[in-house]
Parts: C-alpha cells; structure tokens; sequence
C-alpha cells in the first residue's frame, strides 16, 4: 500500500503539533488545529494513511503528548525525520505511531506516493523509484506498535497473566 506524502521543514514543535490555545478541546477539534500555523489546509486535506515527512528536530519542545495523538486523529500512519524531539519521539511509540529516522528524507517531495516497510526501515518512492533506507525500529518499539501503543500492550500483557 502506498501512501502520500505531506513535507515539511526542521524543528517543527509540539505547539505547531497542537496548538496550546486549543489544548483543552477534545481531541478531535484539537485535531483541526495541526500545523494550521505552517498549512492552514492541512487538517482538512490531510488522509487517513498519510506519511509526514520532515527535517531536523520533528516534535521539539514542550512535552505534550497531544501532538502525536492529533497526527493519529488525523489518520497519519508514520512520520519519517531526519531526527525527533525526545519527548516526542517516546510519545509516539507510546500511542503506535511508527517514528522513522532517516538521512533520505530530502529525497522525498510532498505528494510524493511511498511505501514503508516499519520492521526494516525501508522506504520506496514509489514516484521516483528510489529505494531510501530508514533506521530500523528497536524490538521493543516495533512491539508497542503493533500493540497499538503503550496502553494495549499493557493491557494485553495483564489479560494475559
């Protein structure tokens, strides 16, 4: 399955992610208010399977889990980078979102169509062709996602014992 590609810049930060002024809305009319600072259509045009695609620094600042959590809302299946803010990072695993790291992301546009294998680290342009290589996910990250983030994991593993 391919997806489509939204791309943006270095240092995108949590209250670009979700806006502290609609902090306390629900999640879903939170969600409407992503990255509305850099792309104020983005939310409303963004699809379910979508991959965000970035620079340096995805996710930096203030601790918020909100950010990742609106991504999801939105449908966003993975977000690749050149680097993650810790925080976030660790967030988004926690929630099941995949967090790529990778050096080839300035050979992937927005719109382009790419596939990404998250247990390898893979990544095919499928618009140019290119095979990319991604970092791979640690076992016990790749564990949590397929879980659906920390919460079912943990879930699972009490129902279990």
């Amino acid at each position: 399955m391919s997806s489509r590609v939204w791309k943006f810049g270095d240092d995108i930060n949590t209250d670009i992610l979700a806006p502290g002024i609609y902090i306390k809305l629900p999640l879903n009319e939170l969600a409407q208010h992503c990255l509305e600072s850099i792309d104020p259509s983005f939310a409303s045009r963004v699809c379910e399977g979508d991959i965000i695609v970035a620079g340096n620094n995805f996710g930096m600042g203030s601790s918020r889990e909100q950010a990742p959590q609106v991504l999801k809302e939105l449908g966003i299946t993975a977000v690749i980078a050149a680097s993650f803010g810790g925080i976030f990072y660790r967030n988004a695993f926690n929630l099941g979102l995949p967090a790529i790291i990778s050096k080839d992301f300035t050979k992937i546009a927005a719109d382009h169509q790419i596939e990404l294998d998250i247990k390898t680290g893979r990544i095919c342009n499928i618009t140019t062709g290119q095979d990319l290589v991604g970092e791979k996910i640690p076992e016990n990250l790749l564990t949590l996602i397929e879980a659906g983030g920390l919460v079912p994991y943990l879930e699972s593993n009490l129902n279990n014992n």
